[in-house]
């Protein structure tokens, strides 16, 4: 069971509420929220009530302040909850127009930039097959953010947008290690007989690795050997 924790100060000071369910109303419980501890699977936080408004995606880790989730302000009235994707596979495709119309692509990683691989700024609707997404509506993962899981979106509003809008998304991976630590990982289509790879473990913790091996024209999961110290620790390349 996922659980979360909203505290009304910075630094996870002043009145707080632990929550392990989907809660369309949260107002009775603080007047606003400044820091949040996840503590385990993904929640989605709205600003409003019914959860309306903007919305941010959180992942396992400390946000001493609203400005490491990309808050708006310091207003969180609505929470939902959605238990880690454990498939293997990641697929969504977006379309030009609503109702799945015009010019179509199919992505299965990240994409920092939706106008330059897509060649449009508008999405009109979507069909996310496999695993779950962030959308943003600026390039490079910023802006407002969007939780997109696998289901048909027919028109922008269906995801909570008011507009069609789109500048980058990304995946959400959690990769469960032995001792039950999860690691956040990002799927990469490898181009060179070397790459760096990033893997983070909640929002604080950030750790880049030079990776040595023959050069993959195909997308590959990596994931971290836990049971070595940070300094040492082992990664290897799974392609599927």
């Amino acid at each position: 069971m996922g659980k979360i924790i909203f505290y009304e100060d910075r630094n996870f000071q002043g009145r707080h509420y632990e929550c392990s369910t989907d809660c369309a109303d949260l107002q009775s419980y603080f007047s606003r929220c400044n820091s949040i501890r996840v503590d385990s699977d993904y929640w989605v936080a709205y600003e409003k009530p019914n959860y309306m408004g903007y919305q941010y995606v959180l992942t396992r880790g400390e946000y001493p302040d609203y400005q490491r989730w990309m808050g708006y302000n310091d207003s969180i009235r609505s929470c939902r909850t959605y238990p880690y994707y454990r498939g293997g596979s990641y697929k969504m495709r977006v379309y030009e127009r609503p109702e799945f119309g015009g010019q179509m692509m199919e992505f299965m990683d990240d994409c920092p930039s939706v106008y330059d691989r897509f060649h449009y700024r508008d999405i009109h609707s979507c069909n996310v097959m496999d695993g779950y997404w962030t959308m943003y509506d600026q390039p490079n993962y910023r802006g407002r953010q969007y939780f997109m899981r696998p289901g048909e979106y027919r028109r922008f509003s269906d995801w909570g947008s008011s507009s069609s809008t789109v500048g980058s998304f990304r995946l959400l991976v959690a990769v469960i290690g032995p001792s039950g630590d999860i690691f956040y990982c990002r799927m990469y289509q490898f181009q060179h007989p070397q790459a760096h790879l990033q893997i983070t473990s909640g929002p604080s913790t950030s750790l880049t690795y030079k990776l040595p091996f023959a050069k993959l024209a195909q997308i590959c999961c990596v994931f971290l050997d836990l049971s070595a110290q940070p300094s040492t620790a082992v990664v290897t390349a799974t392609a599927f």
